[in-house]
């Protein structure tokens, strides 16, 4: 009798448990729903396959002020130098990327430098609005990493979709 008000309790602690793990887990993320793309992880890489490296964090919280946030981080790029975030787009939802439109991103509509340090290493955090954009607006996307001297890309990250969530 013991054994089986044993294994009663223990079902039952788990069952609050679960509960309580799938509870918090339906709380509404701060950041949007995955599916469509409402974020992206940008993996940049060196266009003449050296080491250079980079990582662009796009991400809009579920919020109505349709702000994309774009946390950027490079690697291995020439020391103590300048750099900028550029992204081109297309609405030909094909996910070929043809958008040649460069647009230089940055603290709004302000442009912002990317500087490394000695190590090559630079992080910068950048915003864009997208109020002006119909919530559930796609189009396909790529960036480029350009040096801000030669305007040259060092970096170039592959096609994606993205979705404008409200």
């Amino acid at each position: 009798m013991k054994h089986v008000r044993s294994v009663a309790l223990v079902t039952a602690t788990i069952g609050a448990l679960t509960a309580g793990l799938f509870g918090a887990a339906q709380a509404e993320p701060p950041w949007g729903p995955e599916t469509p793309p409402f974020n992206l992880e940008v993996i940049l890489g060196d266009v003449t396959d050296g080491p250079g490296f980079g990582l662009v964090k796009f991400r809009q919280p579920n919020d109505a002020d349709k702000i994309v946030y774009l946390d950027t981080w490079v690697r291995d790029l020439a020391p103590n130098h300048s750099y900028v975030l550029q992204r081109a787009v297309d609405t030909n939802l094909d996910g070929t990327c043809t958008g040649t439109a460069w647009l230089t991103l940055g603290k709004g509509l302000a442009p912002q430098t990317i500087t490394t340090d000695d190590r090559g290493t630079g992080r910068e955090d950048l915003f864009r609005n997208l109020a002006a954009l119909p919530t559930g607006s796609q189009f396909d996307i790529h960036f480029q990493v350009s040096d801000v001297v030669t305007g040259v890309p060092v970096l170039a990250s592959g096609c994606y979709r993205f979705t404008v969530s409200l």
